[in-house]
């Protein structure tokens, strides 16, 4: 038990493309068969940015969670020109933001500012390149105006343990990669794991909202999944973490997503969770009484 709290929820999106580009409206046209992204993306609004209604959403609810910023470098930055004309190259880098555009980095600042937690969204390749991870990591700082503390691997890509060496010596404190796009639940255990030592902490992924059944055309199947998740952490005293991609906000291009995260919260508050980000729930232990401390909702030490 953590403190008074039955389990922990930590909160979490990871800001892939807050900008809606051509290609990604033309990539749900075709998969969902819904001329609404299309109808969108040519609208005056732009409906991947959702900062604001996020924001807003979990004022109202009491909670804050965390937001991961990419810092990719730009597509020639390898130097390679083969790397240059490879499609899965141009895949990458579609869409890329600079966290240092002034919109951007007003809002990370907001964030700030306002008792979220803002961590790195380490680029594709960064997983088993700590000098790209270093830059990306130094320039989110310069934006922020301090220290990040953690975060997770763009596209969940990552190599174990050599990621997490490779994080822990740039100095931050966890990483929440170890997981899956595709499926859900409590893979590795129910509490934090520590694979290198006590002080770096795995916070695993426990559910991708895009590993739900679809909530706008099977609402209650969607919804039975994260009761169940909230159940089973309860029962076990564990640490649940959702991501919630920002895009999945607009309701007109994914209907029901947002309504579910609310009721995901809204449940876990009911049911007695400790609801925040992973750094917040990191400070949370250390601060607890003598019994609750990090260790004690680890999974152990781990070899991998």
């Amino acid at each position: 038990m953590i403190d008074d709290h039955s389990f922990a929820l930590c909160l979490t999106h990871d800001v892939d493309r807050p900008y809606k580009r051509f290609h990604q409206a033309l990539y749900y046209t075709l998969a969902e068969r819904s001329m609404d992204h299309l109808r969108s993306f040519f609208a005056r609004e732009n409906p991947y940015w959702q900062f604001e209604e996020i924001m807003a959403l979990e004022d109202d609810l009491g909670v804050r969670s965390a937001f991961y910023f990419l810092s990719e470098p730009g597509l020639f930055a390898s130097g390679r020109p083969l790397d240059w004309v490879r499609p899965d190259t141009w895949i990458q880098k579609l869409g890329r933001y600079d966290p240092t555009n002034d919109d951007i980095a007003a809002v990370i600042r907001e964030l700030d500012d306002g008792g979220w937690e803002v961590g790195l969204h380490g680029s594709y390749h960064s997983g088993d390149d700590i000098e790209r991870l270093r830059q990306e990591k130094a320039r989110l700082e310069d934006v922020l105006g301090h220290s990040v503390r953690g975060g997770r691997q763009h596209y969940l890509r990552m190599n174990t343990p050599g990621t997490w060496q490779i994080q822990a010596e740039l100095g931050l404190e966890y990483d929440s990669t170890l997981g899956s796009s595709t499926d859900y639940g409590f893979v590795y255990d129910y509490g934090l794991v520590k694979p290198l030592s006590e002080s770096f902490t795995v916070f695993p992924l426990t559910l991708m909202e895009q590993a739900l059944p679809d909530p706008a055309s099977r609402p209650q199947a969607a919804w039975q999944v994260c009761a169940d998740l909230v159940a089973e952490a309860r029962e076990n005293e564990g640490v649940m973490t959702v991501l919630w991609h920002p895009r999945y906000f607009n309701e007109r291009e994914f209907p029901g997503y947002r309504r579910l995260y609310r009721r995901l919260i809204e449940l876990s508050q009911d049911a007695g969770a400790w609801i925040g980000p992973p750094a917040a729930l990191l400070d949370h232990l250390d601060e607890s009484t003598p019994g609750t401390t990090r260790s004690s909702l680890a999974a152990g030490t781990e070899t991998w």
